[in-house]
């Protein structure tokens, strides 16, 4: 290192160059650098959706679910399949490895559905593979003061979307709520069976109307031209004069009218609205996007009366707030630093070099991310959060080398460069340890490694750029404004070499104290609960009123109104979104549910007024008779679930559902369960038809009831300019069985009752059913307090596997229960960052063991992490806080942060070996090296204070856990480092140091 500090001084003129230059880019790069919440990270898994109006759930399971699961059985990297089949839909999610490559998977998967037939009731699957780039940036809602009309539907298509899709940094912009209006036909079964019609003559009046097709090219007048035939529907009164007979029209047997689909229902504040989910460019900022959302949805409302556009929804507030808080944080963690080296150094130009490092290390860490392509966000700006102590450490141990060398020498610059070249090797192996920690990343799998990727490069570079400055900038700015400083001086610790002294010469003293620190720290973490990351931050409040799924369409439409109404009447509300049944435009997004599921989300206008609006709703219950209704908070950027799921598997349905009651029962008493559902609690009456092949075709019945029962596509008409369907509706409305047996079908012998053909079975059936792996199970998911996830896991598998001296549930042959959910996700977690951790000690050692090119010294250094993790369990215990993922993230920077004071403490003793006894250099190091320790340790403690006081947002893993055991690992490290490394070391040469002492004694 002391090439650089020589190279320096010859060059000051281009380091002061350099200087401003990496300030200037540091700066450039901030407002360059796309601001977002989160780094891009693909989630493994692949969502494939497939609507079919009309579809029983065990027709979807048999014709769609099924073919899907057989044809995505071979996809390479595949870890799990999971289905939902309902009325009308069927959803399959295909899990794979954390290492696939997520672009190739769904490719995979589009060309594995290429190949299969689906009936032609059922729409095209769509196929979804999310991203963190798809966290839309904002959700703006549309609403026209004469309703949502075929006008205004295409007015915004043409004019107000077209406006928010030419912003700078908008990829896309889907719309919900714009469901296609169609052409109806309600057909006068009297009339038609007057006019002895039937439907076939309807759909051939039909079929080929709406039509251009070419159908030759001639010489007409001696020239070649083309001849084509053009039919047009262009309105409904060009539908009702097709003729169907002779005398009959259309319009005479039939009622035709333009129609929406009425089966859904989007509203936003008591009107029927378009809602825009807009996402943007990666490269993109996410905060000036969002600013611009709002300032052209301000320009629509004023350029347009009768529209009101409003932002429900923008990330760029939610990122803007969260990147203050964590610079807020950073600048309160500088200045707490800063207040340490002045109690330390008692003079302010010292100080003023020590923390210059500060602001060029960020200068140039913001060069660098955004020269690597990384985002500003919460994670990058955590990693500097974390960082910003560690930053002086460097310049700390140059400046204090310096200022203790002045108090015996003349000043001059020979004097700075070999104070800088005494601490080299420490400080560049010191910083070398930190930042491999964070090499064995890439073993942490999945969305982890997305995660903490960008928060272990930011550490990285601010580090290295941190190494960097006390080598070049801090000497020569040692050289200019300390030259005629008058520093105070600094009294040896004499007290402590004392100390020392008596523990070397009791060193059984010292061990049996840290080895009964040490095992009883480790019992107490296994004791400890071990939690998720707490995510209850409240942005919103949402309301789901769930019918069973025979519930008429109407009913649950006319209440779910008659609930948003209410909620908008509150004056706290600024905003309500009501929700119901399942789009197309869901579908793109991986959404489908339940038909008679309708969602209300509530945005306040303060959140304070949260507990109010739930105690108000929590009181409705009552008033939907037949309807469950669920009040619950979520947030903007809700990150993983905290419920423990538990599947029963098997090939009998019932015995799998008569365990997975039991299973409910059981879980159900345990303390720390919040609340148990199961993914088979409504059922539905299914109503079959058993056709006689004798009397009857099953297929051909099954199509004639398709049409009746049914809204059916039999033609295209061509309104204001647009492809509009032209749907037959049901022809027959059945009410009771007896209306069931009475429909009349087609039979070899003419037109008769069904139940002349066919044999009318019933039967109660779960109205979804779900498969894993191609197999029937039951999910029972229990919802637990994220503090006692392991506690409650533990608890779980207890009751339903038993213990030593407790039995469990009896469960029948044929039957399997797997407990996964949060607590699998969590040992994962756990698992994949142990591993991290032992890894990250092997090149630890391996840096030092080529620092100092002996084991001794090496073993005697690692010996200072089992005391950092005495202090960081004593940290949590004391603080109350469960052991979850950025505790353990928390547990791997103290790997590289702890060795670093061990390493500037045995460098000196090195140094000192030359001259002296191991002895006297042992004491001579730890006196004259305890303020640079003390001091950087400080520095590092002060700087996290900020974030005790973070809770963890959604995602982020900087939080008051991580900064506790952080906090509570160095502070008890440096204190046990000055006294224990020693001993350890000593004891690595007792042989040598043994020999010295006898001989000293002799002279």
């Amino acid at each position: 290192m002391s090439l650089f500090t020589k190279w320096s001084f010859k060059n000051k003129a281009a380091i002061s160059l350099v200087t401003v230059l990496v300030l200037l880019l540091g700066v450039v790069s901030y407002f360059k650098l796309p601001m977002e919440f989160l780094p891009p990270a693909d989630q493994p898994q692949v969502t494939i959706i497939a609507m079919g109006q009309g579809v029983d759930s065990n027709s979807m399971e048999q014709q769609v679910t099924t073919p899907i699961e057989m044809a995505v059985g071979s996809v390479k990297g595949k870890k799990d399949v999971f289905s939902t089949t309902g009325d009308g839909f069927s959803k399959i999610d295909i899990f794979f490895e954390s290492k696939t490559n997520m672009k190739e998977a769904k490719q995979e998967v589009q060309d594995a559905l290429a190949m299969v037939t689906l009936p032609a009731n059922v729409q095209k699957p769509s196929i979804t593979q999310l991203n963190t780039s798809m966290i839309p940036i904002a959700q703006v809602s549309i609403t026209f003061n004469d309703g949502l009309t075929r006008s205004n539907s295409e007015f915004a298509k043409k004019k107000i979307i077209p406006m928010y899709k030419d912003i700078k940094g908008v990829a896309n912009v889907q719309t919900f709520g714009t469901e296609s209006s169609y052409v109806s036909l309600e057909l006068d079964n009297k009339i038609l069976s007057e006019k002895q019609l039937s439907l076939e003559n309807i759909m051939t009046a039909l079929q080929g109307q709406n039509l251009s097709a070419a159908v030759g090219e001639k010489a007409i007048d001696g020239k070649a031209s083309n001849i084509k035939v053009v039919g047009t529907l262009n309105s409904v009164k060009d539908i009702e004069q097709l003729s169907i007979s002779p005398a009959v029209k259309l319009g005479d047997i039939a009622k035709v009218s333009i129609k929406k689909p009425n089966t859904t229902l989007t509203r936003v504040n008591g009107k029927d609205a378009l809602m825009l989910i807009m996402t943007k460019e990666s490269s993109a900022n996410a905060v000036s996007t969002g600013e611009d959302i709002a300032k052209v949805t301000k320009k629509i409302n004023k350029q347009y009366l009768d529209v009101q556009g409003d932002v429900l929804v923008s990330t760029a507030d939610m990122i803007e707030n969260s990147v203050n808080t964590m610079l807020k944080e950073v600048l309160l963690g500088a200045l707490f630093a800063t207040f340490v080296i002045v109690l330390f150094l008692r003079n302010l130009r010292s100080t003023f070099i020590t923390i210059v490092s500060i602001p060029l290390s960020l200068a140039f860490t913001l060069f660098l991310l955004w020269m690597s392509g990384i985002t500003l966000n919460i994670l990058t700006l955590g990693g500097v959060a974390v960082a910003v102590g560690r930053l002086v450490d460097d310049s700390i141990v140059v400046i204090e080398n310096i200022f203790r060398k002045m108090q015996n020498e003349n000043f001059s610059v020979r004097l700075v460069t070999e104070a800088t070249k005494e601490v080299g090797t420490a400080i560049l192996a010191s910083t070398l340890t930190t930042v491999a920690v964070f090499l064995p990343i890439g073993l942490v799998s999945g969305s982890l490694q997305d995660f903490l990727m960008p928060f272990a490069l930011t550490i990285t570079y601010s580090l290295l750029a941190s190494l960097i400055v006390a080598v070049t900038v801090v000497p020569l700015m040692s050289s200019a404004l300390l030259k005629n400083s008058k520093l105070a001086e600094h009294k040896p610790a004499l007290r402590f070499s004392r100390l020392l002294t008596w523990t070397l010469n009791h060193k059984w003293v010292v061990y049996l104290l840290a080895i009964l620190l040490f095992v009883g720290s480790i019992g107490t973490y296994f004791v400890m609960p071990k939690g998720a990351v707490d995510q209850s931050t409240a942005d919103y409040v949402i309301a789901s009123l769930e019918y069973p799924n025979d519930t008429p369409l109407e009913k649950v439409k006319e209440n779910t109104i008659r609930l948003a109404d209410l909620i908008h009447s509150q004056d706290e509300v600024e905003y309500e979104y009501t929700q119901l049944g399942n789009t197309e435009d869901g579908a793109s997004f991986g959404n489908v549910d339940s038909p008679t599921l309708a969602t209300i989300v509530v945005i306040l206008k303060d959140k304070k007024d949260t507990e109010q609006i739930i105690e108000l709703l929590e009181k409705q219950k009552k008033e939907f008779e037949g309807a469950v209704l669920s009040v619950n908070t979520a947030s903007f950027m809700s990150g993983s679930s905290n419920d423990i799921t538990i599947d029963v598997m098997g090939d009998d349905l019932t015995k799998i559902e008569e365990t997975a009651a039991n299973v409910k029962g059981e879980i159900e008493r345990i303390k720390g369960v919040e609340k148990v559902t199961t993914n088979q609690d409504a059922k539905k009456m299914i109503y079959s038809f058993e056709v006689s092949a004798a009397e009857g075709s099953a297929m051909q019945i099954s199509q004639q009831l398709g049409v009746y029962l049914n809204r059916t596509p039999i033609g295209i008409a061509t309104i204001d300019s647009q492809p509009t369907s032209i749907m037959l509706e049901p022809l027959l409305n059945p009410k009771t069985k007896d209306d069931l047996n009475n429909m009349l079908v087609a039979t070899p012998t003419g037109m008769e009752p069904i139940s002349k053909v066919a044999t009318l079975k019933e039967e109660e059936k779960p109205s979804n059913v779900f498969h894993k792996d191609g197999d029937s199970y039951v999910r029972i998911t229990a919802k637990v307090d994220p503090e006692k996830l392991s506690k409650v896991n533990a608890e779980i598998t207890k009751a339903i596997f038993g213990e030593k001296d407790v039995k469990g549930m009896k469960i029948p042959d044929g039957v399997n229960v797997y407990i996964g959910g949060a607590s699998a996700q969590q040992a994962d977690d756990f698992s994949d960052l142990f591993i991290t951790m032992l890894v990250s000690v092997g090149i630890v050692f391996l840096i030092m063991v080529v620092t100092f090119k002996t084991f001794r010294a090496p073993i005697a250094i690692l010996c200072s992490l089992p005391l950092a993790a005495i202090g960081a369990i004593l940290g949590l215990l004391i603080s109350g806080i469960t052991v979850d993922i950025t505790a353990l993230l928390g547990a791997l920077m103290l790997i590289g942060i702890v060795v670093t004071n061990a390493i500037v403490l045995l460098d000196r003793v090195k140094h000192n070996e030359q001259t002296m006894i191991i002895r006297n250099a042992l004491v001579e190091a730890a006196a004259t090296r305890m303020r640079p320790i003390l001091m950087t340790a400080m520095a590092t403690v002060s700087a996290m204070i900020p974030l005790l006081f973070k809770k963890a947002e959604s995602t982020s893993l900087v939080s008051s856990s991580l900064a506790v055991v952080v906090i509570g690992g160095l502070t008890m490290a440096t204190l046990l480092t000055l006294v224990v490394i020693p001993v350890v070391y000593e004891s690595l040469h007792f042989k040598k140091a043994k020999k010295q002492l006898k001989e000293k004694a002799r002279v």
